[in-house]
């Protein structure tokens, strides 16, 4: 969840492109960070120069047996391949297809992924190939997505595993010849270009530079994109030919942050110098880097400390050849402790603690230069720590609990706040939900004069005072209401975001005498129509569901009863790549797109309650509300289902539920009770 004050410019297009390919990356690999530490301990301990390999500093295996589990030639010649070797050429990168594969088209798409993957690993035999995992596990599943989408929804009850197994295996029999001839080629050239770019910068002594760009980069949450995408493949192939890399370090030094947060806390003024302290536990010891963020944004001018730090910890460990033999993540100083090759000790540490100094260094000067102006700022109260913690936040894309702690405001106003906007995709399901529960707070807490309202955010026009997104909609919702204040959620049902605004308004409102005469509230237009929700649409399931299987299921009642066609299936599916549907206490309410409108015939709600539960991209869901409106009919009851799911011991109710029926009556009761 993110806030960004009002005024706020919104993120440039290449920026945030950039930002979303890099979150893309690391979306693949961090999933599978676990494997790479597994393979760098194989690799610090049994290659020639491991710990226990032949040459290593502590022999305590036979040669023969540290042999077999690093590899390598014996003296007569034969070949013994180990465990280092086949996971870094084959285990990790179908991992990583399978991932992106999976972030693309689910399951299927990661199945066909990791298929398309090998024909790029066996093709490019000698290079790992990590970029080419990259590129062919999402492709090949997108294609897979783009093929079967004419016919999803449409084949026959019974034949649906025989369609999508025989699709999938001809997507992932041609994609794989494709990597294999085609796509092996062009990136084994690329991976050549790439190591001979980073092979001549560390020649020529110039790879320190990197820390102009990365630094800044982190700052912005754009460093993925460089770390994800070129370091950590290319640092992974020097470490199988040298067992260790330098560039595992160039973004994950914890010395720069340190540093700064050090001196910050020694030399720095008021919210940033009382947080200090903690953070810099948290960003050293705990590896969690972008807690120090907002003290840049807050300050830009120490990013100069950081860049120097940065380049100080990369050219130590240039001089004594020193590194790590896997990625650290996260960034902690014991991850790179454990990360650390043989014989890399020194140099690594060194890089840590003279990176650590020099950007003190630096930041301290820089903050003692300005101390009397910070100490002006301070005493006026506009030192801009909090609105920096927001805009944090609002780079990172959703809300960060780190960060949360280290400021109390979350939303900056610079006018009056009378019109609040919730803003989501089509505007007639999370939205309308999201609106209801705040609406209801704004009453209880007796605020007058401010207007909840909910909208598609292709209708936002620009009057809005404050608007409510979910983090991934955000930047869209900026751009159409740039004046507005931002409030980004991830939880539609008790969201602490909620009580924040509500905060802000008590904190703007007049007193009670002086306070205009309360708006009419904007309750959504219709009535509950008994026919929207019926008990034929309620059902409760003893086991558990996939997600695709819970949004087909809910397609399939609104379509059963009239409301929808075949197609609005695909745009439900298209509204959860999107965004998540997920609203928070165990709730999912799966609709379709804005361009759904023409495969909705009528409004109509589905309740399905699986008691396995539903893992929705991460989300644990009991209840699967699917919507179908056609109009504004549909809303008063969803504003009503979503003042059910807010109160925990209603949920409770609901799932104890023994039969539909019993079910459909909580339902219909709070319906009566609300309307």
């Amino acid at each position: 969840m993110t806030d960004a004050a009002a005024g706020t410019k919104s993120p440039g297009t290449l920026r945030v492109g950039v930002q979303k390919f890099g979150t893309f990356l690391s979306g693949m690999i961090m999933p599978n960070i676990s494997a790479f530490i597994a393979w760098g301990l194989l690799t610090a301990l049994f290659i020639d120069t491991g710990w226990l390999g032949q040459d290593g500093p502590i022999v305590a295996w036979q040669w023969a047996d540290s042999r077999i589990l690093g590899g390598g030639i014996t003296p007569d010649g034969q070949e013994w391949l180990g465990l280092v070797s086949p996971i870094i050429t084959y285990l990790l990168p179908l991992l990583i297809a399978f991932t992106g594969g999976r972030m693309v088209y689910e399951h299927r798409g990661g199945v066909v992924g990791a298929v398309a993957a090998f024909g790029v690993i066996v093709g490019a035999s000698g290079t790992v190939m990590f970029l080419g995992a990259m590129i062919a596990g999402p492709l090949a599943a997108y294609i897979l997505k783009v093929v079967e989408k004419p016919w999803q929804g449409r084949i026959k009850a019974g034949f649906e595993m025989l369609v999508d197994n025989f699709s999938a295996g001809f997507v992932a029999f041609f994609t794989a010849l494709a990597a294999f001839f085609w796509l092996a080629p062009v990136m084994r050239w690329v991976t050549d270009i790439l190591g001979a770019v980073v092979g001549w910068l560390v020649e020529t002594g110039l790879l320190p530079l990197a820390s102009i760009i990365v630094e800044p980069a982190k700052v912005l949450f754009l460093n993925n994109a460089i770390n994800h995408g070129v370091f950590t493949p290319i640092g992974s192939e020097q470490a199988t030919e040298t067992g260790r890399s330098l560039l595992f370090l160039v973004e994950a030094n914890p010395g720069p942050g340190a540093g700064m947060l050090l001196a910050l806390l020694l030399f720095g003024v008021g919210a940033a110098r009382a947080t200090a302290p903690g953070a810099l536990v948290i960003q050293f010891l705990g590896g969690i880097h972008e807690v120090y963020f907002p003290y840049v944004l807050a300050k830009p001018i120490l990013i100069v400390g950081l860049i120097a730090g940065g380049a100080t910890g990369v050219l130590t460990n240039m001089i004594f050849q020193s590194g790590l033999v896997a990625p650290a993540s996260p960034g902690s100083i014991f991850a790179v402790l454990i990360q650390t090759a043989p014989g890399s000790h020194i140099g690594v540490i060194l890089s840590v603690l003279l990176s650590a100094a020099v950007s003190f260094t630096v930041c301290a000067l820089l903050l003692l230069a300005s101390r009397k102006r910070d100490l002006a700022a301070e005493a006026a109260g506009t030192d801009g720590f909090s609105a920096a913690v927001a805009q944090t936040e609002a780079n990172k894309g959703r809300k960060s609990s780190v960060l949360g702690g280290l400021a109390g405001t979350t939303a900056v106003a610079t006018r009056p706040i009378e019109k609040v906007v919730f803003a989501c995709d089509a505007g007639m399901g999370s939205s309308a939900m999201g609106a209801s529960v705040l609406r209801n707070k704004i009453k209880q807490a007796g605020i007058q004069g401010v207007t909840v309202t909910n909208k598609a955010i292709a209708a936002l026009d620009g009057s809005a005072d404050l608007v409510i997104t979910q983090a991934q909609l955000t930047d869209r919702a900026k751009q159409r209401e740039g004046d507005a204040v931002h409030v980004s959620v991830d939880n539609f049902m008790n969201s602490p975001r909620y009580d924040e605004v509500v905060q802000l308004l008590l904190e703007q409102s007049s007193p009670a005498e002086d306070a205009p005469a309360a708006a009419p509230s904007e309750e959504p237009a219709g009535s509950s129509d008994d026919g929207v929700l019926t008990v034929g649409n309620v059902r409760i399931h003893a086991g558990s569901a996939t997600r695709e299987e819970a949004v087909k299921e809910a397609a399939d009642i609104l379509e059963s009863a009239g409301a929808v066609t075949g197609a609005y299936f695909d745009a439900m599916l298209a509204r959860e790549q999107t965004v998540s549907t997920y609203m928070g206490n165990e709730l999912a309410i799966p609709h379709g797109t804005n361009e759904a409108k023409d495969a909705i015939r009528g409004s109509a709600l589905s309740v399905v309650r699986y008691d396995g539960g539903v893992d929705w991209d991460g989300d644990a869901v009991t209840f699967v509300v699917g919507i179908a409106g056609q109009g504004d009919a549909h809303l008063t009851i969803l504003s009503n289902v979503a003042a059910l799911f807010s109160d925990d011991d209603q949920v409770a109710r609901l799932k104890a539920a023994s039969t539909p029926e019993e079910l459909f009556s909580l339902f219909q009761t709070v319906n009566e009770e609300q309307a």
